[in-house]
């Protein structure tokens, strides 16, 4: 029976026998195990960046629009028909966009410009760097002020955005005071780019700047998530009978929910793609493993009928070449996950974003060990079954 410290022995003294041949043979575990810490950091990274572009946006708003090639357009009056028939509907607004050069005295942009109510920057949960948002007598009387986005107010005012307040910028050949700037938003909310958008009142925009070429939509929230499906039942009957006297409204009804948990299973679907990619390249580091094994059997069968004829037991052999197996696929698995810290500067560079996590570094060196174990049993197993006789006759 031999000691569990002569096999650790035996087993070392092979692997530095053998440096340059262990060493190839772990390089599939360490790109493998290397591959699975990026593609679970880049998962991550996927699912954190959809988390952050609907952090701000309330996942039971509801979006209505008239249908493409449609000739309804939506309208004031509209909102007002939701706000006071749809229970399950806390509150609305309407959104008009379209594209434009903004001009300061410094600076010309093409951006967005919007025609927005007062209750948008609430809605959108939007916080001002500096300054008022719209107001509702803004909009009645159809003042000519204007809102900026953070990016798009740097732009205008290269020197001091501080000073941009009280200043003018021309907007479609037309003056507008700027009243107010909004804080950095960094994502597109209710598919607007914020930061490099000039935002006019609703009917500012409606009478100077989109007029009636306008495709204006309609931004509800239901009452909580629960109500978003009623909160889409009541919109369609509010409008079926509202339009019915003109034949009907063509309207298309989304709901911002729906495309969180489509972006989120998107996220998920490639991290498993990714992942599989990874556990391929481990099976083939495995395979290595397994038929390097079987040419060191080959290379020892004397050496084992040796180990036998001094009364090594079956168990012995086998444990012996396990462990072997086991210890390469760890030691590539530690070299993997240091590979990887070696290719995080490289995705920076290519900006791929990756989140590194301790479950990645857990998961590559299981997979690493168990990758191991599984490849080398085969080949233990083979040196464990040989008889001493024939073992100790082989050339």
């Amino acid at each position: 029976m031999m000691k569990i410290t002569e096999i650790f022995r035996a087993i070392f003294t092979n692997i530095l026998a053998n440096k340059f041949r262990v060493f190839l043979t772990m390089l599939g575990i360490i790109v493998g195990a290397a591959t699975i810490i990026m593609v679970v950091g880049i998962g991550k990274a996927s699912e954190k960046a959809v988390e952050e572009q609907f952090a701000m946006l309330n996942v039971g708003t509801l979006y209505v629009q008239t249908g493409p090639g449609s000739k309804d357009t939506l309208s004031k009056e509209d909102v007002n028909l939701i706000t006071e028939n749809a229970e399950n509907v806390q509150g609305a607004t309407i959104l008009m966009t379209t594209r434009g050069d903004i001009s300061s005295n410094y600076e010309t942009f093409n951006g967005s410009i919007s025609g927005v109510t007062s209750i948008f920057d609430e809605m959108s949960n939007l916080s001002m760097y500096q300054g008022t948002f719209i107001e509702v007598a803004q909009d009645e009387r159809r003042e000519r002020v204007v809102v900026l986005g953070y990016t798009l107010a740097e732009t205008l005012f290269p020197e001091d955005i501080e000073k941009a307040i009280g200043e003018s910028i021309t907007i479609s050949g037309k003056r507008y005071i700027v009243v107010g700037i909004i804080d950095r938003v960094g994502d597109a909310i209710q598919g607007l780019l914020i930061d490099e958008a000039a935002i006019l009142p609703y009917s500012t925009a409606e009478s100077y700047v989109v007029g009636s070429s306008g495709k204006p939509r309609i931004i509800a929230v239901a009452k909580d998530i629960n109500a978003v499906e009623n909160a889409i039942i009541e919109l369609e009957q509010i409008f079926r009978e509202a339009y019915r006297p003109v034949g009907g409204v063509d309207l298309v009804i989304k709901d911002a929910g729906s495309k969180l948990v489509a972006a989120q299973d998107s996220a998920k679907t490639m991290s498993v793609l990714l992942i599989s990619v990874a556990t391929i390249v481990l099976i083939v580091g495995g395979i290595g493993i397994m038929n390097v094994l079987f040419v060191s059997v080959r290379e020892r069968t004397k050496e084992i009928g040796i180990l036998k004829a001094l009364g090594a037991r079956r168990a012995d052999i086998l444990l012996q070449f396990l462990l072997e197996s086991i210890m390469i696929s760890f030691l590539g698995g530690i070299l993997g996950i240091v590979l990887s810290f070696v290719t995080l500067p490289l995705m920076a560079y290519l900006q791929v974003e990756v989140n590194p996590s301790l479950n990645g570094y857990i998961l590559a060196l299981v997979f690493s060990v168990v990758t191991g174990t599984f490849f080398g049993y085969y080949p233990a197993t083979l040196a464990a079954a040989l008889r001493p006789i024939d073992a100790l006759r082989y050339e």
